[in-house]
């Protein structure tokens, strides 16, 4: 499978399957799920980041689980909205992961999705320790969330 823009990868996705955001870090690795409708954006869950084989493998036992269709994954511009080494890094593994599982990917911008997700979750009073379980995941689905919104107009 090849990588997509958001208008191209609609047209891969069959009908009524799921969207799954991925928010690869350099340690841990957000999952958002989408409804079927692909209109609302989940925390899903966390994964260690580890070999490409490994977490491919973890990522299709959700894929298969809650029937996913394709994937978004969020893409690390700089502060000039630039590919640079980062999203370089993640354009490949989003290459890989979507050779690994089948499915088409498109990428958004996830500039500033961790930073909104500590904010809110200090806003909300949530503690440090709690904040820490939860970013990743939080994160991802805001990019995910950014994806349905772009994919609606």
């Amino acid at each position: 499978m090849t990588l997509f823009n958001l208008a191209e990868f609609s047209l891969h996705l069959a009908p009524n399957a799921r969207l799954l955001g991925l928010d690869p870090g350099s340690k841990r690795i957000g999952v958002a799920l989408s409804d079927v409708g692909r209109r609302i954006a989940s925390p899903y869950t966390v994964l260690t980041r580890a070999k490409l084989k490994q977490n491919a493998a973890e990522i299709a036992v959700i894929i298969a689980k809650e029937g996913v269709g394709g994937l978004i994954i969020g893409l690390p511009l700089d502060e000039d909205q630039k590919i640079g080494p980062r999203a370089q890094a993640t354009r490949d593994w989003a290459h890989a992961m979507a050779a690994a599982t089948g499915l088409p990917v498109a990428m958004q911008d996830e500039s500033l999705t961790t930073a909104d997700a500590h904010e809110r979750m200090i806003e909300a009073g949530i503690s440090r320790e709690r904040r820490a379980e939860l970013v990743d995941k939080l994160a991802a689905a805001g990019i995910l969330q950014a994806a349905l919104d772009a994919m609606q107009k």
